[in-house]
């Protein structure tokens, strides 16, 4: 196939002969762009130049941590708790959250290595573009920004829920139902239109007055949270950590499940910390990336830690495991206790919708930035990389967002919207990881990549072996010894690759510690928390994977050919090297 010349940056959509004359170029196209990886030196200069206008720098650590904080403690932690302790884990439900929480604090550290290293909107696309390449950063950033919007939708219709809960009024009343739409669908959510319209109005408005609007609602939240925990203690009984109310039926002590069970209490809180990843894509608009990043995105989930296994022993306290009620452990606690204590349930509605706020703010300003560095490498419309001069915020992108998000939100019923997200943060959060070890021990023409990938598919192979004997093997003796053959296995495979391919490249101001063990050790969790999630999970996640590929085929691959044309390929070799150096 004859070289094709890059015309201008709409050559291939200018007509519809144009198009199709693209197309019948798609797999040269693809081939080259695909695999395509940009640089630290791109991405904060010639690509964030097609914003127009840049982002201010106006954030601190304890912005990033008002933020982290926000986004990871919304109303679900209220129903996350009973549900693991009542289901899982008993009364070491608190030991599933601190395992959750290291589980959380070694992902954060993949996403402070590249924030530091790289400090623009992006978070994990840019990562993964850097070191994949354009189509694996295009499928996971899709993926990514998909689950932003249907889990905030989902956060908008809970608010109606907890809001009548703190008033004392029904959700029935807020809420008007259309006989025509098909169930699901046809109850008619104002109420949440309104919050995520007018949450986007704030975070088009300004970063640095949404920040200060989120540390004032999760400061609180957090009195709220205080509050719960301290009546829960005071109201509590040390009895309950250890004694079920029906010993005849349910086991005692505090392992009532087991160590598995602890585990799998772990896999089903994890989902509480998602948030911290979308403090990463505010690395452009701090002040110091290199010291308030750090503190930020680990001090919040060390934080979220401290305050969730509070929660969990203040439940514990409150009620015996089997006392629990799954679905509203708090409030129904408060509301069966005949000593005047029923107005606390209030309370409790009243705090957890300052979560939804502050979730919903956390998440949308995440998301917007997403979509933002998204359009800058015009796999999707440069309209959406714009950022509006006065207010120095990506208004396309936010209100587009705001405006899709709410429509959603306006009919989807909320367990219809509960079972398509997680999958793709999860699924993001272990490319991360894998993307953090191919960075450290891999540069692009220096260095042999094969040693790096076949490590990087040994360890996750072995990861998913692991994950499939846990869950479908029965118990036994025979399963405890495939497991930690399993383990030995990963662990040599593990070893063998630190002692014999050394680091290509050194981070120059913060890394992960103890390179590649850490990162590792996130892969093998990430896949492990992939494998209990349900099968409607994984046909929304290959369904919308389809989608996104196809997009991707039929204008990504060719508005991001057109779009090589601003910069000549001897440049881009230049500034690779430029980045290269600056490694050393």
């Amino acid at each position: 196939m004859a070289a094709e010349s890059h015309g201008s940056s709409s050559s291939s959509f200018s007509s519809l002969k144009a198009y199709l004359r693209a197309l019948s170029h798609t797999p040269h196209r693809l081939a080259k762009r695909a695999v395509s990886v940009s640089n630290s030196f791109d991405e904060t200069s010639r690509l964030r130049a097609r914003s127009g206008s840049d982002m201010r720098r106006t954030l601190r650590w304890y912005d990033l941590v008002g933020f982290g904080v926000g986004g990871m403690v919304g109303a679900g932690v209220f129903v996350t708790t009973g549900r693991a302790s009542r289901l899982y884990a008993g009364p070491s439900v608190i030991l599933s959250y601190a395992i959750a929480g290291l589980c959380a604090l070694l992902s954060s550290f993949c996403y402070t290595e590249f924030a530091v290293d790289i400090p623009v909107a992006g978070g994990a696309f840019t990562y993964l573009r850097v070191t994949f390449g354009e189509f694996a950063a295009f499928l996971t950033g899709a993926n990514l920004v998909m689950d932003y919007v249907l889990s905030n939708a989902a956060v908008a219709r809970s608010f109606t829920a907890y809001f009548g809960t703190a008033v004392g009024a029904s959700t029935g009343k807020w809420r008007f139902t259309l006989s025509f739409l098909p169930n699901g669908f046809n109850e008619i959510d104002v109420v949440a239109v309104f919050v995520i319209l007018l949450v986007t109005f704030i975070i088009c408005y300004s970063t640095r007055e949404s920040s200060v609007l989120n540390l004032l609602l999760t400061v609180a939240h957090i009195l709220f949270i205080a509050f719960v925990i301290v009546v829960g203690f005071w109201r509590g009984d040390p009895k309950n950590f250890t004694e079920p109310a029906d010993p005849t039926r349910h086991s005692s002590g505090f392992f009532p499940f087991g160590a598995a069970g602890v585990f799998n209490g772990a896999a089903m809180v994890y989902l509480s910390y998602i948030g911290y990843d979308a403090v990463s894509t505010m690395a452009e608009e701090v002040k110091n990336p290199v010291k308030d990043i750090p503190v930020g995105v680990s001090g919040s989930v060390c934080l979220v830690t401290v305050l969730y296994c509070l929660m969990a022993a203040s439940m514990s306290m409150l009620l015996p495991y089997d006392a629990i009620d799954p679905e509203a452990p708090f409030s129904a606690a408060f509301r069966a206790d005949k000593e005047g204590w029923k107005w606390v349930s209030n309370v409790i509605g009243g705090g957890a919708s300052f979560g939804i706020l502050t979730s919903l703010m956390v998440a949308m300003l995440g998301q917007a930035r997403y979509m933002c560095v998204i359009g800058r490498s015009n796999v999707v419309p440069a309209w959406f990389a714009r950022v509006h001069p006065r207010t120095s915020t990506p208004v396309n992108a936010s209100a587009f967002l705001g405006i899709f998000t709410a429509a959603i939100a306006l009919f989807t019923d909320l367990n219809i919207l509960l079972n398509l997200v997680s999958i793709g943060t999860l699924f993001v959060f272990y490319m991360v990881a894998n993307a953090v070890i191919y960075r450290r021990y891999v540069v692009i023409g220096t260095s042999n990549p094969w040693p790096t990938l076949s490590y990087l598919c040994l360890f996750s192979l072995t990861s998913i072996i692991f994950t499939l004997m846990w869950h479908f093997v029965p118990p036994g003796k025979p399963k405890a010894m495939m497991l930690v053959a399993c383990a030995v296995i990963a662990i040599a495979i593990l070893q063998l690759f630190h002692y014999f391919v050394p680091q290509a490249r050194k981070p120059e101001f913060w890394g992960v510690p103890l390179m590649p063990w850490l990162p590792s050790i996130s892969i093998f969790l990430n896949i492990f928390l992939l494998g209990s999630l349900d099968g409607p999970s994984y046909i929304r996640f290959g369904l919308f994977s389809g989608l996104a590929v196809l997009v991707y085929v039929l204008y990504s691959v060719h508005a991001g050919f057109d779009a090589e044309g601003d910069v000549p390929v001897s440049n881009k070799n230049e500034m690779v090297l430029k980045d290269i150096e600056g490694q050393d």
